[in-house]
């Protein structure tokens, strides 16, 4: 066999494997219009610009992520205790609380400027906030100045968090949307990576500076987000459901087919988003948050992102995030460098765990992983409960090391599901009209969540100690039975297809035609409006 031959052999190879790999991303129907292009995206002049352009978005969760981080590597400072007078318990729940309050109050008013005026509006607003808040605290004064500018970053990151993983999810190219946006919140763990370390490098400074400096470079990823934003291309989405369909194709055509303006795939692409938008806007021509209640299906969604929103939260993460000095603390752990190198090691760990899954969400698929996560962390969370409860009891260092490694095995099991499942599920179960205020109903309820735990976890940690982490084992359970009863497949399908896994077939349509019967002059009217929308 000539070398020709073996060459055109490992190509043919490499493109039934890539068409396979499209298949299980997008379904047979979307992967048969992809252009015949064997070359892998990094290879591919317009899809290496959409992923750099995508970054920009991507570094949105490094924001928040920073913080949790931030926050628990200033409790190991001795000198950030000191400057603010030793806070108590209910005084550090106030303070940790402000950050999640500031994003309840912003997440709404992100919401409707986003849904109104185009992602990119509030986006750009929140990174400019955000990079005010972080110099404020850094400048903090006294602890109400620290609080405050904890309260301004917060609301900040509504306007960063509401839509820039909708942004990234709009624009994804079909075959790379599970991947990309798996690997979105994985950038959490840059950010909290980042804080770890940057406090573990500070903490030996004598002066306030320990602590300031790691407050200030909290501004450092939205400045350098705000460098760039300008250049990220709009939801074509957002463009065809306020009727500028020509604004949505140059969008398609340009980072999806690379300049192509016979590709068939924007072709595609374009009459299943009008189609589907139109749909939509016949069930519903006034979109708003009582169509969240409305039917079954949407009901279904809601409780789903409500159940994601606030089990990110209290499914035991909080504890670990805002409060891992108080659980080292409780098993004996209590040096500032040894506090402060298993904080940086943990976030190491966190991030190496959620990109493996993100990168690996379309093969496993979201229920498999979401029942994994689950499964996981019900288990972990026992055993550590069960050594923190002997440790109570006999103060055995060795079975206080046990814990620690229990930490990392519930983080796992909660990083290859949340990370990478937090905020692309509840984003993709929802149609477009309101998948904004969908997963505003996931934010909020993490957001409360966070509120009530700062105040919570503290007290609780210090007064009843172990016996605590008895109430996350509960809450873990439902989380199981949750995603056992309700949670479906949404792998292998395009955004718009979503809608079958709920049965909402109504807003269901392909190339402007609706799959099921809505009744003649319903049916009628509709396509009349796709064709004139189209045209």
């Amino acid at each position: 066999m000539g070398y020709s031959d073996r060459y055109l052999r490992s190509k043919m190879r490499l493109f039934k494997s890539s068409k396979k790999d499209s298949e299980l991303a997008v379904g047979p129907e979307l992967a048969a219009v992809l252009p015949d292009n064997p070359k892998p995206w990094y290879r591919t002049r317009h899809l290496i610009l959409l992923n750099l352009m995508l970054l920009v978005p991507m570094l949105s969760p490094g924001v928040y992520g920073y913080d949790g981080s931030m926050v628990n590597g200033l409790q190991t400072l001795p000198q950030w205790w000191n400057y603010f007078g030793q806070p108590k318990s209910s005084v550090l729940g106030a303070l940790n609380a402000m950050y999640p309050l500031g994003k309840l109050i912003g997440v709404l008013p992100a919401t409707f400027i986003g849904d109104r005026w185009g992602r990119k509006v509030p986006l750009t607003f929140g990174l400019v906030v955000a990079v005010i808040g972080a110099a404020l605290q850094g400048a903090a004064q006294n602890l109400p100045m620290f609080i405050v500018a904890r309260w301004i970053v917060g609301f900040a990151c509504a306007f960063i968090s509401q839509p820039a993983p909708i942004l990234v999810t709009e624009l994804a190219y079909p075959t790379q949307r599970g991947k990309v946006t798996g690997l979105y919140y994985t950038f959490y763990w840059i950010g909290a990576i980042m804080a770890a370390w940057i406090t573990y490098g500070t903490f030996r400074m004598p002066s306030s500076w320990s602590w300031r400096i790691p407050s200030i470079l909290q501004g450092l990823i939205p400045f350098i987000q705000l460098l760039f934003v300008w250049f990220v291309p709009e939801s074509p989405r957002w463009y065809i459901a306020h009727d500028d369909i020509p604004a949505a194709r140059r969008i398609l055509t340009k980072w999806h087919a690379g300049g192509d303006e016979t590709s068939r795939l924007v072709d595609f692409e374009m009459a299943e988003m009008i189609s589907h938008i139109e749909a939509e806007r016949l069930i519903s021509s006034q979109s708003s948050y009582v169509d969240l209640i409305c039917t079954a299906p949407n009901r279904k969604r809601t409780f789903i992102s409500f159940v994601i929103g606030f089990w990110g939260t209290w499914g035991g993460i909080a504890v670990i995030s805002y409060y891992l000095t108080l659980v080292l603390k409780s098993i004996g752990i209590t040096k500032t460098s040894d506090q402060a190198l298993i904080n940086g090691m943990l976030q190491l760990f966190n991030y190496l765990c959620s990109v493996g899954a993100g990168i690996l969400i379309d093969r496993i698929g979201r229920r498999t992983l979401w029942l994994t996560c689950a499964v996981g962390m019900l288990l972990s969370y026992i055993g550590w409960t069960v050594l923190a409860s002997v440790f109570a009891r006999t103060g055995d260092h060795a079975v206080g090391n046990s814990v620690i490694a229990f930490v990392f095995i519930y983080s796992f099991f909660y990083d290859i599901g949340f990370t990478p499942l937090l905020q692309t599920y509840p984003i993709e179960i929802f149609p477009y009209t309101l998948r904004g205020r969908g997963f505003t109903v996931s934010l909020v309820s993490t957001y409360v969540g966070l509120i009530i735990g700062q105040f919570v976890n503290p007290i609780a940690l210090g007064d009843i100690g172990w016996k605590y982490y008895i109430v996350f084992c509960i809450l873990i359970f439902m989380l199981l039975v949750f995603v056992y009863f309700l949670f479906p497949e949404t792998s292998g399908k395009s955004l718009e297809e979503i809608a079958i896994c709920f049965g909402d077939e109504k807003t269901v349509a392909v190339d402007g035609k609706f799959e099921v019967e809505m009744g003649d002059e319903e049916t009628k009217e509709a396509e009349t409006r796709i064709e004139d929308v189209k045209a």
